[in-house]
């Protein structure tokens, strides 16, 4: 489903290389972790994957099409099959945490009735319930870590990509949300986590491990502590 064959990035006003011949693939229905230190490049590789950066150089493959030939009208398309959780949250402040789990769903045409049994449901699993006409600029960090997490989720995306998701909840809720992802993965969607919880990881051992150091990324095929 998902190929990076050598793929780097510059950018910034020094064109510092960020990524240095990245190579992976990720199959349809894989949990990989995503690991490194900060500034390691976590971040804007989980970019590079949602097709909002575009690789310097190097050959990067999704759902069967080189997406470095893409035009900017077709990779906002290929988006629409990606779920992403930023640190960022990026809700969007005029719209109430219901409207904004809701969007991806909007997006995509689906059926009235079916869209809205689905969000209130979902905010309902991530405590939310209480929260679904709340505009953002009301809402907790970890609140608004939750309802970017639903909005994230709702459409059952083919990948799902996360940067620290479980960092602004309790050790509860990111069991419980980690619970939602590896429910999602067993219909199907293919899942990137970036996370710095080694304890997280390690009730996980089977699922693959990329880590990232200094802009090269190294494979492992299971936690290793």
């Amino acid at each position: 489903m998902i190929q990076f064959d050598k793929v780097s990035l510059r950018y910034g006003q020094n064109q510092q290389e960020i990524l240095s011949d990245v190579s992976f693939d990720l199959q349809p229905g894989s949990f990989h972790f995503l690991t490194g230190a900060s500034g390691a490049g976590k971040t804007t590789l989980l970019r590079l994957l949602f097709l909002s950066l575009r690789p310097t150089r190097g050959n990067a493959f999704m759902f069967g099409r080189n997406v470095t030939k893409l035009t900017l009208a077709q990779r906002a398309e290929m988006r629409q099959r990606i779920g992403i959780v930023f640190q960022d949250f990026l809700l969007l402040d005029h719209l109430t945490t219901w409207e904004n789990v809701a969007l991806p769903l909007r997006v995509r045409g689906g059926k009235p009735a079916v869209s809205a049994h689905d969000v209130t449901e979902l905010l309902k699993w991530v405590g939310l319930s209480d929260k679904m006409m709340a505009y953002p600029s009301v809402l907790s960090g970890g609140e608004k870590q939750r309802a970017a997490i639903a909005r994230a989720v709702v459409g059952r995306p083919e990948v799902l990509l996360a940067d620290e998701p479980t960092g602004n909840v309790d050790p509860q809720m990111g069991r419980r949300l980690l619970r939602l992802f590896i429910e999602l993965n067993r219909l199907g969607t293919s899942i990137v986590i970036a996370t710095h919880d080694y304890q997280l990881m390690s009730q996980f051992p089977a699922f693959p491990r990329l880590q990232l150091e200094n802009g090269r990324l190294n494979v492992h095929e299971r936690f290793d502590g």
